[in-house]
């Protein structure tokens, strides 16, 4: 009877610590394919046509852990780790890198959070709740490449972003978040971990986002350095509505780096669109954006594109789609020997656990 008691004694214990932490494993898989004309099987600029399997047209395929732990007294430690990955080959989406999309550790306490580790800049937290497509097609999407920086251009780091080619996650940052109802505030800090060379690689930003009822107001500034100590700035300030079925959204972009003395790079995003949810299974989605650049030495270039989804969910964790875009270069943003004009018709499934 008094082992019994024991082992009740232990089996209650881990059940109440059970009902305090939670871990959970999540992800997303997303694969279609997908026609091109005028672009790769990477949705670059190209001469010709091509015909691929694409994963994260949709939604961008990941999985990931995390963790929350009651502390008590209203406290909350909590964690989270993220891997992109192409479904289409099995292979991580970035090879130097496995948690590439989240590797963070938090404490919260009532309406502060502070988290430590890689997340993502404020300009990408700012960019989330207004983008007009709802964040589909990341990589082929101006509001997540060009005003959330995901995809610059600029052949250079800027922040601990551990890339050249974009600055939307940073590694080695602290983010203090506050809610306070509607309202919330965040102040980021990058580390840039460079010895004897003061704020090299750093970054710093804020942003600011309000929600009640239909309206959504989202906007940031953030601020990089790369390992010369040149900068490059980026704002974004944008809003959604939600008037019945329908979702209105519009977000604006802009940045500006330093890419060598005296010479500078400036970009320059517009974006606007609506979702109709059509019936409780089926949404139609369409957003266009404008993206114009300006270098010091070249002439100002840039495009404009045009989205739509149709989506009919199967399932709460499984959905189909159909996608049609078109872009029309300018002043030949896409190099001499490609098409001035490139359209993509895509078709997919995409299931969430």
């Amino acid at each position: 009877m008094k082992t019994m008691a024991m082992l009740c004694a232990a089996l209650a214990s881990a059940c109440a610590a059970a009902q305090t932490s939670s871990v959970t494993l999540y992800g997303t898989v997303d694969l279609g394919a997908r026609h091109g004309s005028g672009l790769t099987a990477a949705n670059a600029p190209a001469a010709g046509s091509t015909r691929s399997l694409g994963s994260g047209i949709h939604t961008t395929s990941r999985w990931g852990i995390r963790a929350s732990e009651d502390l008590g007294g209203g406290a909350k430690a909590l964690f989270q780790l993220e891997s992109g990955l192409n479904a289409d080959t099995g292979a991580s989406a970035n090879a130097g890198k496995y948690f590439d999309r989240a590797a963070w550790l938090a404490l919260q306490s009532g309406w502060a959070t502070l988290a430590l580790g890689r997340q993502t800049s404020t300009l990408a937290d700012a960019v989330s709740p207004v983008d007009p497509l709802g964040m589909r097609f990341a990589s082929f999407n101006p509001s997540i490449g060009v005003a959330g920086l995901s995809q610059h251009g600029l052949g250079m780091q800027f922040g601990s972003a551990g890339s050249t080619s974009g600055s939307y996650r940073l590694d080695n940052a602290l983010k203090f978040t506050g809610r306070w109802g509607g309202l919330t505030a965040r102040a980021m800090w990058g580390l840039g971990e460079v010895a004897d060379q003061g704020g090299a690689l750093s970054s710093r930003g804020l942003g600011l986002a309000y929600a009640a009822r239909a309206l959504t107001l989202s906007g940031a500034f953030q601020t990089f350095k790369d390992a010369n100590q040149r900068t490059l700035d980026g704002a974004t300030l944008g809003a959604a509505y939600q008037w019945g079925k329908v979702r209105l959204a519009a977000n604006a972009g802009r940045s500006k780096a330093e890419t060598a003395a005296d010479r500078n790079t400036v970009q320059r995003m517009l974006s606007a669109g609506a979702t109709w949810a059509l019936t409780p299974q089926s949404d139609l989605t369409a957003a266009y954006y404008k993206v114009d650049r300006t270098r010091t030495g070249a002439a100002d270039d840039g495009y404009g594109r045009l989205v739509a989804f149709a989506e009919y969910k199967l399932s709460r964790r499984t959905k189909v789609y159909a996608e049609l875009d078109n872009t029309r270069w300018r002043n030949g943003f896409q190099g001499a020997a490609n098409k001035a004009r490139a359209t993509g018709l895509s078709a997919g499934v995409v299931h969430s656990f």
